[in-house]
């Protein structure tokens, strides 16, 4: 199922064009890829979760990260990329009601981690071969801590987060999540 929706894919720019071939390529060698157990390199999911009216974006402050950032994460051998979007924002926020915008993957990426110590375990540099969905929520929902994972979660207007968030490698990869959101919002007029 995954491979499909990465093929079918359409990417928007050349990075993802070569992050596609690169992530296709590496799943062909890689039985493996859906798990965490490859510690070069696996398939993870991440989720853009905005608003109804699209000006606002839900993020979380992440423990391993120290900055707010997207909700999403592994795939754990789940192959609906879609589900483990929606799966990890409910359980990274505490929201309840959370649906896709859209069916399919709004960007494709390769994001490198840095390691880190997680749940008193070493884990090495590796990548995340990354698809991001976009979900929709109602911004008056409670929101909830995930006390193992984030120490805050919030709603932002979208103009704000690219300030706000201090990961300087992930700003190029929100931006790109965050201008396919004012396009659709701006079609909406």
């Amino acid at each position: 199922m995954y491979i499909d929706v990465i093929k079918k894919y359409q990417p928007i720019n050349e990075q993802e064009a070569v992050d596609k071939a690169a992530i296709l390529a590496f799943i062909n060698r890689n039985s493996d890829c859906l798990s965490r157990d490859n510690m070069i390199a696996h398939l993870t999911t991440s989720a853009i979760v905005v608003n109804m009216d699209l000006t606002k974006v839900v993020f979380a402050y992440h423990l391993i990260y120290k900055a707010w950032a997207w909700v999403g994460g592994h795939n754990d051998n789940d192959d609906d990329c879609l589900n483990v979007a929606i799966k990890e924002a409910k359980e990274e926020t505490g929201l309840k009601n959370i649906e896709p915008y859209l069916n399919t993957p709004i960007m494709i990426d390769i994001i490198k981690v840095q390691n880190h110590i997680k749940h008193g375990k070493y884990i090495p540099d590796h990548l995340h071969l990354n698809l991001t969905y976009l979900l929709v929520a109602d911004e008056n929902e409670e929101l909830k801590i995930k006390e193992d994972e984030n120490s805050g979660v919030k709603w932002f207007a979208l103009e704000d987060m690219i300030n706000i968030t201090s990961e300087e490698r992930m700003k190029p990869i929100y931006q790109k999540a965050f201008d396919f959101v004012n396009k659709l919002r701006n079609n909406r007029k």
